[in-house]
């Protein structure tokens, strides 16, 4: 039976391009990255930042329950699935809960270095405010995250430090995981 994949983690750790990867390395398989269901909002979306309004709680919820859904649906189509979202330090991604109790479900949380995330994203930002919004975001996710990585450890979650891993390698550790279960 094909998997499902959740990719999580801070802002700049490759969550989307490991998951394009990883998806490209199955027959059938749908890559779902939450920012894109998110981005279907025409009008009235709320952004991340450092206050959390109700607003964009709700729709954070309404985009995970659409990408919970949709990954279910492909799966039962015969599709591996690849989900990726944002480590979000307000739910801890609670709102997958439904996916978890698949037996298929594979919970990875991409957790390079503060240093190399923050790297990634100059690199892919370059300066500017753009810049700057992400590094306060992988600021308030390691926060967040430094305090309950040994925890998510215990619930089931892959943790792989990416700090000196390329894409492939990122890849082949995921694959090499699910293939060991």
């Amino acid at each position: 039976m094909m998997p499902i994949f959740l990719l999580a983690g801070g802002p700049a750790v490759g969550k989307s391009t490991t998951a394009a990867a990883l998806a490209a390395r199955f027959p059938k398989s749908i890559h779902i990255p939450v920012d894109a269901v998110r981005d279907m909002v025409v009008s009235g979306q709320a952004l991340p930042g450092a206050d959390w309004s109700q607003e964009l709680v709700e729709q954070l919820v309404v985009a995970r329950e659409c990408a919970v859904t949709m990954a279910l649906a492909y799966h039962r189509a015969g599709f591996a699935v690849v989900i990726d979202d944002f480590w979000d330090p307000n739910s801890g991604l609670a709102e997958y809960t439904p996916l978890f109790s698949h037996p298929q479900a594979c919970r990875v949380l991409l957790y390079p270095s503060r240093d190399a995330a923050r790297d990634r994203n100059r690199q892919r930002s370059g300066p500017g405010v753009a810049a700057d919004y992400i590094d306060d975001g992988i600021r308030l996710v390691y926060e967040h995250l430094d305090a309950v990585v040994g925890n998510l450890a215990a619930q089931g979650w892959w943790v792989l430090d990416t700090s000196e891993l390329g894409l492939e390698d990122v890849v082949q550790e995921i694959l090499m995981r699910a293939g060991s279960r």
